[in-house]
C-alpha cells in the first residue's frame, strides 16, 4: 500500500514552542513582559517563562517555531529603533 508522503508530514513541530528571548538580568521579568507585549501587538502569540519566585534565574519569550523568525526580527528592530521610538508609539496612540 503506498503512502501519500503529504499526509505523512507531522505539521505540528511549526507548533513546537521555541525562545527567542531569554535573560538573567534584574530587570529580565520585565523586559520579558514588554517583548511579549511587543510580539502579541504583533499578532505572535508568546508566552513569558520563569520562575516569579526566584527572579535570579532565567525569564524567556516562547512562540510557536514558526513564527520566530518574524518574532526575532520584530524585536531586532525594536531593540534598534530604541526607547525613543516606544515613548513615540505611546504618545501617538493616546493622541487618538
Amino acid at each position: 500500500m503506498a503512502q501519500d508522503p503529504e499526509r505523512d508530514v507531522d505539521p505540528s513541530s511549526d507548533l513546537d514552542l521555541v525562545t527567542v528571548f531569554s535573560s538573567s538580568n534584574t530587570d529580565a521579568e520585565m523586559e520579558a513582559t514588554n517583548i511579549r507585549g511587543l510580539l502579541e501587538s504583533n499578532v505572535i502569540e508568546a508566552i513569558v517563562v520563569g520562575p516569579r519566585v526566584i527572579p535570579s534565574l532565567e525569564f524567556q519569550v516562547q512562540v510557536q517555531r514558526a513564527k520566530a523568525e518574524e518574532a526575532q526580527r520584530l524585536i531586532r528592530e525594536a531593540r534598534a529603533a530604541g526607547p525613543e521610538a516606544a515613548a513615540e508609539a505611546e504618545a501617538s496612540s493616546e493622541q487618538q
